[in-house]
């Protein structure tokens, strides 16, 4: 933060921005036969269960591409359809927090590069993912 960004407001949420493909092609539980149904299933466990370990407020941006594009939002979890590359709309999304604190759920290591390089912290798909299928 340069000396001229104001500083967070304490009050304003987490922003937190879910890497949908990502996330949901971290577990190998049939998501591709049906991505846009698995990424409604992500959308209503992320406004189910929010984020472990950050309790609200929180803001949380599911950011969803291709195949999984029109996904609609619901109460605690605004879907983003990307128009093109999901990471390059989560990179534009951290780009215009203006000084906000914003955790990005991914794996992706480039995309992990590009949004710390602009402040942002980041995590794994564990942190929102629950309890795997059962075995």
């Amino acid at each position: 933060m340069d000396e001229d960004t104001p500083p967070p407001d304490e009050d304003t949420p987490l922003l937190v921005i879910v890497d949908g493909a990502n996330v949901v092609g971290s577990v190998p539980d049939g998501w591709w036969r049906d991505r846009r149904g698995a990424a409604k299933r992500l959308r209503d466990r992320l406004a189910t269960d929010g984020v472990p370990g950050h309790p609200d407020p929180v803001e949380i941006v599911l950011v969803v591409e291709g195949a999984a594009r029109g996904v609609e939002s619901v109460p605690g979890v605004r879907v983003d359809s990307a128009p093109g590359s999901g990471d390059d709309r989560m990179v534009e999304l951290v780009a215009g927090a203006d000084g906000r604190t914003c955790l990005v759920v991914t794996a992706d290591r480039e995309l992990r590069r590009r949004v710390t390089e602009l402040g942002a912290e980041v995590t794994g798909p564990r942190a929102v993912h629950g309890p795997g299928p059962s075995r």
